[in-house]
């Protein structure tokens, strides 16, 4: 077993990446079993560990390095609404009790999926706060018409964008586990290991149903159906090989390039991209940036921009989308502002022989909260 990990990150001078980050990113790299630790373009600090990033590990699972949201991704539907008849107003208007639980059976949505209840059901179908979020997108311009094609992309649908993961059952998750070890990690053959993975898979099964109901209560506000294209988690382990080992691979906040496509989201103002990740590679830890990565803390974002912008100026973006929020702080916290240049995250991905782009998204209407 390697007694240093390599470190490696993949972002161009003209990406803004924190020195707190890096530091992260290297201090997590010390850990026992460590082989590789890659940073992504979209890089920043997180609580311990950085987020926008991979971690390679032989011997150990880490927990933590996953983080207190198993499961969380981005999924991608297909309406059959027009893009050519944009209503913005009417849609946002009729985005309303996404915040209240499910009335329907819980029990049967998540037995014909084969998933067990996981005592969160009361928050399953809801979106959370933070980052999270439901986004009409329409296209912006096309750069790979086949490969868009082939993906179920037209150029004349509206297409509903959903970011969240496990809710509070990841968290409580996470806490059984520091309860019990703190922020160590686990040795991989041991009983304590087989239990965290066998809940982290739970978890994540969880999310992507979670996922999958929030889009069908999109789809029934908006009198539409909606076809999934895409489901991608961006927080979760899973085994690999790397250089002749056995090792875990643990990501948090970084989409995997061995599953297809990926929808990789800027900010609530910004564009979201779908790219096709080239030949995953070791380099990359066989992993993308899962989006633009924040520039700003919540609590930095609050007192840079309070006094700037009112917040019926931030409930719409430069791009004429609406945002639906009305939590005022998480309005100002999660802000465009707040987060890097998409732009810059996904050209350093290209430059970097990861990716290609097929197609990008401008956003229409961003459900966060309501209450």
């Amino acid at each position: 077993m390697k007694e240093t990990a390599e470190v490696r990150l993949i972002a161009s001078s003209k990406n803004w990446i924190e020195g707190a980050a890096v530091q992260q990113l290297e201090k997590t790299a010390s850990l026992p079993g460590m082989r590789l630790a890659v940073g992504l373009p979209d890089l920043h600090p997180g609580k311990g560990s950085p987020i926008g990033a991979a971690f390679a590990v032989e011997g150990y699972l880490y927990p933590a390095l996953v983080g207190n949201d198993i499961g969380c991704g981005v999924g991608l539907w297909r309406t059959e609404l027009s893009a050519k008849k944009l209503k913005r107003e009417v849609w946002a208007d009729r985005l309303r009790n996404l915040d209240n639980a499910w009335d329907d059976d819980v029990s049967e949505f998540l037995g014909v999926r084969g998933i067990e209840l996981s005592g969160y059901e009361h928050s399953l179908g809801t979106i959370g706060s933070g980052n999270h979020f439901a986004e009409l997108q329409a296209i912006e311009s096309v750069a790979n018409p086949e490969g868009s094609e082939q993906l179920g992309i037209t150029c004349d649908a509206v297409y509903l964008c959903v970011h969240s993961g496990s809710r509070g059952f990841g968290e409580a998750i996470l806490r059984e586990h520091f309860a019990q070890f703190g922020t160590g990690g686990l040795a991989a053959a041991t009983g304590e290991a087989a239990h965290y993975l066998a809940r982290h898979d739970h978890a994540r099964h969880w999310a992507s149903a979670n996922r999958e109901l929030i889009a069908a209560r999109v789809a029934e506000r908006l009198k539409t159906e909606g076809t999934r294209l895409i489901d991608i988690c961006h927080n979760w382990v899973e085994q690999i090989h790397l250089g002749g080992a056995r090792c875990w691979l643990h990501r948090k906040g970084a989409a995997p390039s061995t599953e297809g496509p990926v929808i990789i989201p800027g900010s609530r103002g910004a564009f979201t991209y779908l790219v096709a990740p080239k030949e995953p590679c070791e380099r990359s830890a066989f992993s993308l940036a899962h989006g633009a990565g924040r520039k700003w803390s919540r609590s930095d974002s609050r007192a840079r921009l309070e006094k700037r912008f009112s917040a019926k100026d931030l409930a719409r973006t430069e791009l004429g989308s609406h945002v639906i929020c009305e939590d005022k702080e998480l309005l100002y916290e999660e802000a465009p502002q707040a987060y890097k240049n998409i732009t810059i995250v996904i050209d350093d991905l290209v430059k970097a022989g990861l990716v290609d782009v097929l197609a990008i998204m401008k956003p229409l209407v961003t459900y966060k909260v309501r209450r």
